[in-house]
């Protein structure tokens, strides 16, 4: 599925039935034959629409010098549906291909972030202004990248509230899926980096001055994201460290207490099994002998119970 756009003269974007001329092209989810065809319509090199479409894709920058057209591949955050309870988190790669006509947006989703130029909540927005466009794409996959760190945060700052409650697998489940999402992110927003510090080094595309400081800002948000996940999976592992260890320390004092309370029930046990036996015993003729033999031996059972208590084992 393909889309074609256009900014008419009051800046606002209309979508249209043909390419024109400094148009925008968004791809969503293609075929091989829609992406054959798209390539030979408007002359772009076949890879440029396929390696967009790959999840493994790294970021990067690359420049035909045939067809002197630009691709730019980013990756971008999305929430994974599967997770019910707390939202975890990947990263696919977004395409930007940049002709002297056209401009063209390819993805195997229909994402947020380009829904959001298609209905016109993008100030300063048009089409025919590709550079601008790429940077102002990327400012937004920056500032998201940064809204969903936030996001984690709260969710790990519940998950810890929790866990000082009912400390079960759940939890730890949980706070493992963030830190897999931070993993992804990192990954992704370290790649963007490279991509962004590519541009500013070697002006692989043509750059006005204000173009020119939306990539330093873009460049800021990035390093912010960075920063941020190191911070937040440093953290998380931390904390999963420590939780850890409370669990398997946890552990230790429940089998401690087992194995004090199974040793002093152990005492009645041995004096009821000797008492049992077909043979003569002290005070077996005794009228008082069955009280006699459960006071001593829950007396016996008190004292050493009295002892491991004192020595802290339970």
């Amino acid at each position: 599925m393909h889309q074609i756009f256009k900014s008419n003269q009051a800046g606002k974007l209309e979508e249209l039935e043909k390419p024109e001329r400094n148009c925008w092209i968004n791809i969503v989810a293609p075929s091989s034959e829609e992406i054959n065809q798209i390539a030979d319509q408007y002359g772009i090199p076949l890879e440029f629409l396929e390696d967009p479409l790959d999840k493994d894709e790294s970021a990067r920058i690359e420049r035909d010098d045939d067809t002197e057209a630009v691709l730019i591949i980013c990756d971008f955050p999305i929430v994974d549906e599967d997770d019910i309870h707390y939202a975890s988190f990947e990263t696919i790669p977004l395409g930007m291909v940049m002709t002297k006509d056209y401009f063209i947006t390819i993805c195997t989703i229909d994402s947020s972030i380009i829904q959001s130029f298609i209905k016109n909540r993008i100030k300063g927005f048009f089409t025919h202004m590709k550079t601008r466009f790429a940077l102002q794409i990327l400012y937004m996959i920056s500032t998201q990248f940064l809204r969903h760190l936030k996001r984690m945060s709260r969710q790990t700052d519940e998950i810890e509230k929790e866990l000082h409650e009912s400390m079960r697998n759940k939890q730890l489940y949980d706070l493992m899926g963030i830190e897999k999402s931070l993993v992804y992110f990192l990954t992704a927003l370290k790649s963007n980096k490279l991509v962004l510090d590519k541009m500013m080094r070697q002006h692989i595309v043509k750059m006005y001055e204000e173009d020119q400081d939306l990539l330093e800002d873009v460049i800021i948000e990035n390093r912010q994201g960075i920063e941020m996940a190191e911070v937040h999976s440093n953290i998380l592992s931390g904390m999963m460290d420590a939780y850890a260890s409370i669990i398997s320390n946890n552990m230790n004092i429940v089998m401690k207490f087992l194995t004090s309370f199974t040793i002093i029930l152990t005492i009645p046990t041995m004096v009821f099994s000797f008492y049992g036996m077909n043979v003569d015993l002290p005070l077996s003729q005794a009228p008082l002998a069955w009280i006699l033999v459960i006071c001593i031996s829950f007396g016996i059972a008190g004292l050493l119970g009295f002892v491991f208590w004192k020595r802290k084992f339970f």
